[in-house]
C-alpha cells in the first residue's frame, strides 16, 4: 500500500505497513498523519452502467461497449473531507466504485497490467436530479468535492475478485463483487488507450454496483473494498461550507 500525506504543512508520499508510514522523510505513525488523496489526476475517466447487477436494477440491457464520462481533477477530495451538498440540487447520490491508477503516460496499450500503479477506493458523487435535468452529465458529476478517492493505493493485489461495499450511517446499501464487471479492467484500459493518452496518476472509476442511492447534509458514506480499505467521507450542505474560498 502506498498513499499521500500531510505532517506539519509538508506533503509526502509513503509506505503503509501496519500502522506505520516509511518515505523519504522518516518513519511515522499514521496517527501522526493527515491521509490525503493518493493521487492528482490529470482526468478522471469514469464508465457508466458497468455492472451486472446495476444494469439488472435499471432493467436495461448491458451495453456493447463502455459508455464514458470525465469528471474533473477539480472535484477530487480525500478521506474525511467533506462533500459539499451544492444548494443548487434536491437529490445528490453516492456511487462506489473501483478506480484504477495509471502508473505511467501510455497510448494504445496492449499489456494493460505494466501501466497499472494499482487501485483504490472511490465515490463517483451524482446530483441525480441535474443530470436528469440536462440530459448529459457534466454539471451533475462536476461539483467541487464530487469525487472523494482513497484512502491508499493497493499496490499488489493478486485478484480483482474483490468485494465491494458501500455504507450510509453504518447501513449497507450497496454490497456486490468486482467480479460482477461487465468490461473488465484490462478491457477498459485498452478501449481508453486507444482514445486518449492516460497521464501517470490519472483515474479510471470502473463504475457502480446495484444499490445507488441518495444522500443529504449530516450522512456519512464509507466505501469499503476487500485488502484496499474504506474511504469515509461525511456530507455537508453548501451554506455550512467554509472550506472552499470564494472570489
Amino acid at each position: 500500500m502506498i498513499g499521500k500525506f500531510e505532517r506539519d504543512g509538508n506533503v509526502f508520499c509513503g509506505e503503509i505497513t501496519g500502522n506505520s508510514v516509511a518515505s523519504t522523510e522518516g518513519t511515522y505513525d499514521l496517527s501522526e498523519l493527515r491521509v490525503l488523496s493518493p493521487t492528482n489526476p490529470s482526468k478522471i475517466i469514469c464508465i457508466g452502467l458497468n455492472y451486472f447487477d446495476h444494469a439488472r436494477e435499471l432493467e436495461l440491457e448491458a451495453p456493447e461497449r463502455p459508455l464514458l464520462f470525465l469528471k474533473p481533477p477539480s472535484s477530487v477530495i480525500g478521506p474525511k473531507e467533506s462533500i459539499v451538498y451544492p444548494a443548487s440540487s434536491a437529490h445528490v447520490d453516492y456511487e462506489g466504485e473501483l478506480a484504477v491508477i495509471i502508473g505511467q503516460r501510455c497510448r494504445r496499450v496492449q499489456d494493460p497490467e505494466k501501466v497499472i500503479l494499482g487501485y483504490t477506493c472511490f465515490n463517483d458523487i451524482t446530483a441525480r436530479d441535474l443530470q436528469v435535468l440536462d440530459g448529459q452529465w457534466t454539471r451533475s458529476k462536476s461539483y467541487d468535492t464530487f469525487a472523494p478517492l482513497g484512502p491508499y493505493i493497493a499496490t499488489d493485489l493478486d485478484s480483482l475478485h474483490l468485494s465491494i461495499v458501500t455504507r450510509v450511517n453504518g447501513r449497507i446499501k450497496q454490497d456486490s463483487n468486482v467480479s460482477n464487471l461487465i468490461f473488465d479492467v484490462n478491457y477498459l484500459i485498452k478501449f481508453i488507450s486507444h482514445i486518449m493518452t492516460l497521464e501517470a496518476g490519472d483515474i479510471i472509476a470502473t463504475g457502480t454496483p446495484a444499490g445507488v442511492g441518495p444522500l443529504k447534509p449530516g450522512d456519512t458514506v464509507e466505501v469499503t473494498i476487500q485488502h484496499i480499505g474504506t474511504l469515509m467521507n461525511n456530507v455537508i450542505s453548501q451554506q455550512d461550507d467554509s472550506s472552499l474560498p470564494c472570489v
